[in-house]
């Protein structure tokens, strides 16, 4: 009996140990997003938890070359909404995610919203595929949030009175939705 206690032991220990547990991992498809609503497949983001933070690994083609600002953002639906009577792509996506309500976008690296990721970067086949990373977040965060990729880089820090260079730099192109499997809601398509 003392025999079986002992291995029992060893058999928790092995199996609680840290060395022993597999990353966190999810991945979302992104589309195409215009004013008409969801539009083709560019690929996916896998995010993965690492010890520094959220690995974010893109394997993403047909976009404009450059960077790119991305973010989470707080809602998990990809359609476009109506304001002023000019219909605006993926803005069903809501702000930025940012449980803290800081009302600050500050990147990455700064103490903003948490959804500020860095920007991916799309080389001159339309490809973006450079992992990047957030360091303040973990795939648990990602659930019941949308990703979504914006027209120009995101510009933070003093003298920026937006993160954005200008209205054309901050419109939507790309966005998909994160779901834990609780529900699930596929982007709405208006075409």
């Amino acid at each position: 009996m003392w025999k079986q206690f002992r291995i029992g032991i060893v058999t928790v220990a092995l199996t609680a140990s840290p060395t022993m547990t597999h990353a966190a991992e999810i991945a979302v498809t992104l589309h195409e997003v215009t004013m008409e609503g969801i539009s083709s497949e560019i690929g996916q983001i896998r995010f993965e938890d690492s010890e520094y933070g959220l690995l974010i690994k893109p394997d993403l083609h047909g976009l404009p070359l450059g960077p790119h600002d991305t973010h989470l953002h707080e809602n998990l639906d990809c359609g476009p909404v109506e304001l002023d009577g000019e219909l605006i792509p993926a803005d069903a996506a809501g702000g930025h995610y940012g449980p803290h309500k800081t009302g600050r976008l500050e990147g990455p690296y700064g103490n903003g919203a948490l959804g500020d990721l860095p920007n991916l970067i799309v080389e001159h086949d339309g490809a973006a595929t450079i992992p990047v990373l957030a360091p303040r977040l973990k795939v648990e965060d990602l659930h019941g949030r949308a990703a979504v990729i914006h027209a120009g880089p995101g510009r933070y820090g003093e003298g920026h009175a937006s993160h954005h260079h200008d209205e054309a730099s901050a419109r939507r192109i790309a966005c998909g939705v994160m779901d834990s499997g609780k529900r699930h809601r596929q982007p709405r398509n208006l075409a």
